[in-house]
């Protein structure tokens, strides 16, 4: 697992302070009805230091990917706000905006989609530079050490996408974002795509680079078995909002949202006993028709009462986590994790 000692003396990078991100979902003839709200981003407030390794986790539409265009700047915040080494993001001038994506990149998740099949490796890997006005002698030079970095040799500037693998490809994308030596990196779901014996070797290699370097990462997945062994801490969303945020170690280990024991159980090695099964059923609900209270509760086998009656608060923790559980801090004492609680 990873030191978090000397992370939490570094800089604050990253603020999320309540921000929401709401869609507003319309239908009819020039959609003039209103057919609902998606609160994809609700109420979400997190900080992130220099040099940590940042994850969060959810099932796939739980809003991780739109918290992380919020902090890229692709989407404006319906309320809240995101700062960046605590200037917020909403009163950047446009010179500002513009160092602001220099010094945060992003590597997506499909390396197949993510480069451009009719421009060479060079090119593709070059560009941000050409954008942000770098002369072409610098250029080549960085772009030759970006390839370095990732293990890569000078000769694949001349070669096309497509005459790469999965991983090879991956490395290519994590090139091109670190040849404006940023300083965040927001990596969605990076290994999710490639081959399982690939995976390691992308996940060791992005932690190299940041122990070199001293980059903070945004890790996006749905995988607590991807992000586990490379991140600080970990935040636990589901349905818009945070249900679980603190260190990587203990939250793998011990988890205290059953949603976390969910996402750990499933990531369990077959053949082992994860520390707390839990037996999710259904499916996640649909965003536009979000549940009262806790947004858990249909799939809880712990769930209780004022489990659908109120929304539980993010709150701290005796370690030092937060958690959003009405089981929490009192009754989960006294759970016995193997034998749910009936809902009354």
């Amino acid at each position: 697992m990873i030191d978090n000692s000397a992370r939490s003396e570094g800089e604050v990078i990253i603020e999320s302070r309540n921000a929401v991100k709401h869609f507003v979902i319309k239908t009819g003839l020039m959609n003039s009805r209103t057919a609902g709200v998606v609160r994809a981003v609700d109420d979400i407030s997190f900080t992130i230091h220099e040099g940590e390794t940042f994850a969060l986790v959810g099932e796939s539409g739980c809003g991780k990917s739109t918290m992380a265009n919020l902090i890229l700047k692709v989407l404006d915040p319906t309320s809240g706000e995101v700062l960046y080494r605590g200037a917020s993001l909403a009163d950047m001038s446009a010179q500002d905006t513009r160092n602001y994506r220099r010094n945060v990149q992003a590597v997506l998740q499909d390396p197949y989609g993510a480069l451009n099949p009719r421009m060479r490796v060079g090119h593709i890997i070059g560009e941000p530079l050409e954008v942000h006005g770098v002369g072409r002698d610098d250029r080549e030079e960085r772009v030759t050490a970006a390839l370095q970095s990732v293990g890569l040799p000078p000769w694949v500037q001349s070669q096309f996408p497509h005459e790469f693998s999965g991983g090879q490809r991956q490395r290519i994308g994590v090139a091109r974002a670190l040849t404006l030596n940023p300083d965040l990196i927001v990596l969605d779901e990076p290994v999710s795509s490639l081959d399982v014996s690939i995976r390691s070797q992308v996940l060791n290699l992005l932690k190299d680079i940041q122990d070199e370097r001293g980059i903070s990462y945004i890790l996006i997945s749905h995988d607590l078995a991807s992000v586990e062994h490379m991140s600080h801490t970990i935040a636990v969303m589901y349905l818009g909002k945070l249900v679980e945020l603190g260190d990587a170690e203990l939250t793998c280990s011990q988890p205290q949202h059953p949603y976390t024991a969910s996402l750990v159980a499933a990531a369990t090695p077959p053949g082992t006993t994860p520390n707390w099964p839990i037996p999710i059923v259904g499916e996640v609900p649909s965003a536009l028709e979000t549940p009262s209270g806790c947004s858990f509760h249909p799939r809880c086998p712990y769930a209780m009462p004022v489990c659908s009656q109120e929304t539980p608060e993010l709150a701290p923790t005796e370690d030092g986590r937060m958690v959003a559980c009405h089981l929490y801090p009192d009754e989960i004492k006294h759970i016995d994790k193997q034998a749910p609680v009936a809902v009354a």
